[in-house]
């Protein structure tokens, strides 16, 4: 799936001053977790619901003109599991996080997917540009879309708790963090970290990534790293090759300069493996993207998505707000 349709579409220009690029799997996975809601037939419905909820939350507050809905293709990334096998691997399944259980591991993992996949259909009935493309993750996705001339005087915001995408921040893109309610810019993460978003996956190829399964340096934390090597919080991107002269060139170095000379492969397999600069998508993907993104005439099937609100109990909420942005993508189109 790569887009609501595939229908001839309007090639009418349209100014476009906030985007919304949504880190889905992250967003559905929290509510997921979270939220204890019921359908009728008696099955979890909080992760759909929980995200529709946010969906419209996002919408009253941030006031988008367009939202990219970015999903992990089915295998995951294949670039990175030929990089490293090990990649993502010993991951433990989520599971509801609820006091009392009443679902097997199974009847869990068999409504989870039913829960994103009936999101799926709920967002196809909204105009939005929804992207999922096989062996593709959803950060190489949300990567292109962030630079993507058809976006470039666009404000677009990036909507995960996923600090990968902190790379991705310049004066058009900042990051909004969901569970802490905030929002991450070049300025804030240089106070915070001392490091750049030029550099930043320099400096988390250092670190590693434990929930990907990505061993780092030993002794070498974001604070560890921006002490040691200032340069980092330039605006200027370095090289791996700057990181290693500055170790060697250091009077009376410390353990932590030892360990990255002799981590040198390591970091450079988590540099190709974290950077977004480049997402590793094939020319192919790119303009699944392109077409899912430009070639779309957005349409909302109120009809539909309120008889699958009512199916699944939840057509009692209040969803005027996010029916009422909808409807403005689809006029604003219209009257361009």
């Amino acid at each position: 799936m790569y887009g609501r349709d595939q229908q001839t579409l309007s090639k009418k220009k349209v100014v476009l001053k906030r985007v919304l690029i949504i880190d889905a799997l992250n967003i559905y996975l929290r509510a997921y977790i979270s939220n204890p809601s019921i359908a009728l037939n008696g099955e979890p419905i909080g992760g759909a619901f929980g995200f529709l909820k946010s969906l419209q939350k996002y919408c009253r507050e941030m006031k988008p003109d367009h939202i990219v809905v970015c999903w992990d293709g089915p295998d995951g990334s294949r670039k990175r599991k030929t990089m490293h096998k090990g990649y993502k691997e010993g991951r433990k399944p989520i599971r509801l996080n609820r006091n009392v259980r009443v679902m097997s591991e199974e009847e869990e993992l068999n409504n989870k997917v039913w829960q994103q996949q009936r999101l799926i259909t709920y967002l196809n009935c909204l105009p939005v540009s929804q992207i999922m493309i096989e062996q593709i993750e959803a950060d190489d996705i949300i990567s292109y879309v962030a630079q993507m001339q058809h976006f470039k005087d666009a404000q677009k915001v990036i909507i995960s708790s996923d600090k990968d995408f902190y790379q991705l921040c310049n004066d058009k893109t900042v990051v909004y963090r969901p569970v802490q309610i905030e929002f991450i810019n070049v300025k804030r993460l240089v106070e915070t970290f001392g490091i750049h978003p030029n550099n930043f996956a320099l400096a988390r190829a250092i670190c590693g990534d434990k929930s990907d399964n990505l061993d780092g340096v030993g002794g070498a934390g974001l604070k560890t790293v921006a002490k040691r090597f200032p340069f980092l919080s330039e605006a200027n991107p370095h090289e791996i090759q700057t990181l290693f002269e500055a170790c060697e060139s250091v009077e009376k170095p410390l353990k932590v300069h030892h360990n990255i000379l002799s981590g040198e492969k390591k970091i450079q397999r988590n540099y190709k493996m974290m950077q977004l600069y480049t997402p590793l998508i094939s020319v192919q993907a790119s303009q699944k993207i392109k077409y899912a993104i430009q070639e779309m005439t957005p349409e909302l099937n109120k009809t539909q998505c309120i008889g699958l609100m009512i199916e699944d109990g939840i057509g009692a909420y209040d969803w005027s707000e996010m029916f009422a942005t909808m409807k403005r993508f689809c006029l604003t189109t219209s009257e361009k």
